[in-house]
């Protein structure tokens, strides 16, 4: 992590913005607040910060397409900020590439544990970063954050590659959605848990035919998943 990281906050109401800015900045942090989805992408294109807190309820453009925009060039941490606590938004939000989602009101304190939490998952020491993987026909980097399959590169989203890491990293041992959830996103998430499956699904459409290789994402019913690599 920098010495001191920037936070970009988008959120339309200024005292809401004002407070988590104070909050964030007596813990050492830079922080810039844009009120407006559309000038969120402008401070977006002229610095990435290394964390955004967006707020899904947006004047210019709301907090998805915002999100969907940061997803088409960049990994960085997007932490989803929701008026409503509902099983929907949150799944929405990790579909869509969010790292976490916090739910208002909510207590600042805990947003700022969140928000470091998140930079340590995704911003570690450099030699957790190094890592990679490679099996037959595919290579991941984590520090990379790249796939390369029969030599080609697979454009994912960072969740997705990121499960696929996970089971990876871990062949042949079987995890259910909960213990997915709780790994690959750092929290137990409560719900619906088919954001999981989703991106599975995803996974194999983007890694077809990969059992010829001697490997596949193997589902267990009513258990879970793992990576198999066949004997």
């Amino acid at each position: 992590m920098k010495d001191k990281p920037y936070i970009l906050i988008v959120d339309d109401d200024p005292n809401i913005a004002h407070l988590v800015q104070l909050y964030l900045e007596k813990e050492g942090f830079e922080v810039k607040v844009a009120g407006r989805g559309d000038d969120a992408m402008t401070e977006f294109r002229k610095l990435p910060p290394d964390l955004m807190l967006l707020d899904v309820m947006l004047p210019g453009m709301d907090g998805w397409q915002v999100l969907k925009a940061v997803r088409k060039t960049s990994t960085i941490p997007i932490v989803m900020l929701t008026a409503k606590d509902e099983t929907f938004d949150k799944v929405l939000g990790l579909e869509l590439g969010a790292d976490d989602s916090v739910t208002k009101p909510f207590d600042a304190k805990e947003l700022v544990a969140r928000v470091k939490a998140v930079l340590r998952r995704t911003q570690g020491p450099e030699e957790e970063q190094s890592d990679s993987l490679s099996f037959p026909g595919l290579t991941i980097s984590l520090s990379r954050y790249e796939v390369f399959y029969e030599g080609e590169k697979v454009e994912m989203p960072p969740k997705e590659l990121e499960v696929l890491y996970f089971l990876a990293s871990h062949a042949n041992q079987l995890f259910t959605r909960g213990q997915l959830l709780d790994q690959v996103w750092g929290y137990d998430f409560v719900g619906e848990s088919r954001t999981v499956d989703v991106h599975v699904k995803r996974l194999r459409d983007k890694l077809p035919d990969c059992e010829k290789h001697g490997w596949g994402i193997t589902t267990i019913w009513r258990r879970g998943y793992k990576f198999e690599v066949m004997k």
